[in-house]
């Protein structure tokens, strides 16, 4: 997801002086400055004002179940759920288990979760899964989790690179047809810092995956922080220099399908406008759906044949990003 590290002071420096504030271009991409433009608020516009940040999730109104069929004629017969969750604490309080709970899914993926197991809160605990962590030597910054209620044959944790395995951002779980990989891709940084880096483990997380395909297919899910095509964000030609929407990261990505992976969701759905899955804090702009498709379910090709369907749960909020949910239709 695009860079927040100046999200709270510039949020802090808003309160401060209590003055109207504008953003200077698009509102999804975290790493744009705000602007005040000097005229202070009346109590009564203050009042008025719409809250930046809905946390409260109507779980009543989302249809958890999948109609549709996989290419062969095949119902649905695994799900598999991944989000970006900031903090698996702050998530945990915001209701964030009452997703997992009402989507049940047969494997639960979380990204960003900023903890190992050990520290994870009680309340992420949940009946009927196995759990897995991978978190990184720095406590609290990055990491993922995985919940499966079938026990996996084998896990592993990173992709085998030293430079790239000490911030737990992979968890690979073996099942009998496949492997699933959950991932929260590393962030190219505010003015690009860290863009060098991330290519390189572009290239290395590539070469990891078309190992594992050679083996079995590969179902991969997370947070993996680029928007491929304009489709993809809100509004593309502000963010040519973002992190998230380089030339760079987006080839990248399309090295990626062109090894021989297929993302479901624009395989599915190739037209469909204003599919996101990440929204800034700032700028109320979920609300007005400024936002980014971040969040993907990318498989091996030969196993396309296999998915019902690619949802992105926009109606689910206690993050700055959404659930998405695959709906697949495995061998019996």
């Amino acid at each position: 997801m695009p860079k927040r590290k100046a999200v709270q002071k510039t949020i802090t420096e808003f309160a401060d002086v209590n003055k109207k504030a504008k953003v200077k271009k698009d509102d999804s991409d975290s790493s744009n400055k705000v602007e005040t433009s000097g005229k202070v608020k009346g109590k009564s516009e203050t009042s008025e004002k719409k809250p930046l940040n809905k946390i409260d999730t109507d779980f009543d109104i989302i249809d958890f179940k999948c109609a549709k069929n996989s290419s062969a004629g095949n119902s649905w017969n695994f799900k598999i759920s991944s989000w970006n969750v900031v903090s698996l604490k702050s998530i945990t309080n915001k209701n964030g288990m009452e997703y997992v709970r009402r989507e049940s899914p047969d494997v639960m993926c979380f990204q960003e979760t900023k903890c190992s197991e050990k520290n994870a809160p009680s309340e992420s605990k949940l009946p009927g899964y196995h759990r897995y962590f991978a978190a990184g030597v720095k406590e609290g910054y990055a990491g993922v989790a995985l919940y499966s209620k079938l026990k996996p044959l084998s896990v592993k944790i990173g992709i085998g690179h030293k430079e790239h395995d000490t911030e737990g951002r992979v968890i690979t779980a073996e099942y009998e047809d496949f492997y699933l990989v959950t991932a929260y891709v590393p962030n190219a940084g505010r003015g690009l810092v860290t863009l060098p880096k991330r290519l390189k483990w572009d290239v290395a997380f590539k070469g990891y995956l078309k190992k594992l395909d050679s083996e079995k297919p590969v179902i991969l899910c997370g947070d993996l922080n680029v928007a491929h095509n304009e489709i993809d964000l809100k509004n593309p030609s502000t963010n040519t220099k973002t992190a998230g929407f380089t030339q760079e990261e987006r080839d990248g990505f399309t090295k990626l399908l062109n090894a021989g992976f297929i993302d479901t969701f624009r395989k599915l759905y190739p037209n469909k406008e204003g599919a996101y899955t990440y929204w800034n804090y700032i700028g109320n702009a979920r609300s007005r759906n400024a936002g980014w498709r971040l969040d993907y379910f990318v498989v091996s090709e030969r196993i396309m044949s296999t998915v019902c369907d690619s949802v992105i749960r926009k109606e689910v909020y206690g993050s700055d990003h959404c659930p998405i949910t695959l709906f697949v239709a495995l061998d019996n």
